[in-house]
């Protein structure tokens, strides 16, 4: 191609924290740079800007904002910049990872190129008639749409007939394990103990609260202890259960501000709790650093990931009774459950890191 024809690229992200889309963001993005004369991020964000590579540029407000003000309002600040940006330069193929529909919105306004990447299951608009015309009507008009797993595809396809590309996560299996350090000490977990940890947000969509009551229907039965890693608007609800159910010396919850690979790698089991994801990258590096999965069989990505249970165990959303019986069948059956383990970890290589990365450079090459 001629170089001079080359489009920038831009992705456009209002928010970035610390979740799993991020850890995607911050991969896809460097990885591009390499692939891409130009290449530029658009957010509200600047706290984690050293993970990006200094040929990504940083599209962000004059005056920094605030880490707590809400995503909305930061969803509208970058639309702006956005928008004045266009009125200048044209130039583009803008990949969206946040607030998919307003910025299709804005880019077919322009006739700009837009790949978007759907990170959560859209479940909760299929029930809103409305919602779903909207949805639908908007998303179909993106010149490409990526979601990361088979019953994702299958759901986008068939509930809202939108035509859409499956890319698996990138998965750096070696990164995540030379991030684990063997002098680390988890002084809180025991030897003799099950030894149970879950990374995530403490929002309503993770739902922590149904391992905590799993926890608490077992603590009588099994020597056991949780760690939960995470910060969100349900922190306090999950300290108040610890504390009304006197779990406070089987259960911490921690900050994600140390290098969680560690309090991972010392675990026996993951737990996933979640009522909705796309594809979990936890599961994915749970299973890299070999613990155990049990996770609820939520929209979409757990049961694809495990298998269909011939890697894992799945429960029912929100049912901490059920959550509460298959960690205890893990404690009682842990040699077919290692079995289990190993078919998982084998399968870990459909997510291999350079094929799934140079598939999204595939796709944003048609467009430059």
């Amino acid at each position: 191609m001629d170089e001079k024809k080359f489009k920038k690229v831009l992705i456009f992200m209002p928010f970035i924290g610390i979740g799993g889309v991020e850890k995607n963001l911050i991969i896809i993005s460097n990885f591009l740079s390499k692939k891409v004369k130009d290449i530029s991020i658009c957010t509200s964000s600047t706290k984690y800007k050293n993970k990006f590579v200094k040929k990504v540029k940083f599209i962000t407000p004059k005056k920094k904002i605030p880490e707590n003000l809400n995503i909305r309002i930061k969803y509208l600040i970058c639309l702006f910049m956005l928008f004045k940006l266009f009125i200048r330069d044209r130039n583009f193929v803008v990949i969206s990872f946040q607030a998919n529909i307003y910025c299709i919105l804005l880019c077919k306004l322009f006739n700009i190129k837009i790949i978007i990447r759907s990170n959560s299951s859209p479940e909760g608009w299929y029930h809103n008639k409305i919602k779903k015309f909207i949805y639908r009507k908007v998303v179909s008009t993106a010149d490409e749409v990526i979601v990361n797993s088979i019953q994702f595809k299958n759901q986008m396809e068939t509930r809202f007939k939108i035509k859409v590309k499956k890319i698996y996560n990138p998965l750096n299996k070696n990164e995540i394990k030379r991030k684990c350090s063997s002098k680390f000490k988890n002084h809180f977990f025991k030897k003799k103990y099950l030894n149970i940890i879950n990374i995530g947000r403490l929002t309503e969509q993770k739902d922590q609260i149904t391992i905590l009551r799993a926890i608490n229907n077992l603590k009588n039965k099994l020597k056991i202890k949780l760690i939960i890693i995470g910060r969100g608007k349900e922190k306090d609800n999950l300290i108040n259960f610890i504390s009304q159910n006197k779990l406070k010396k089987i259960i911490q919850i921690k900050d994600p501000n140390k290098n969680v690979y560690n309090y991972l790698k010392s675990a026996d089991i993951f737990v996933l709790s979640s009522k909705y994801e796309g594809l979990p990258n936890v599961l994915l590096e749970a299973l890299t650093l070999k613990k155990f999965v049990i996770s609820t069989n939520c929209p979409t990505g757990p049961k694809e990931i495990l298998l269909n249970e011939n890697g894992g165990l799945l429960f029912k959303i929100g049912d901490h009774k059920q959550l509460a019986k298959k960690i205890f069948y893990y404690f009682k059956n842990k040699n077919i459950c290692k079995k289990k383990l190993k078919t998982s970890i084998k399968a870990l290589e459909r997510f291999d890191y350079n094929f799934n990365l140079n598939q999204y450079f595939k796709l944003v090459q048609k467009y430059l």
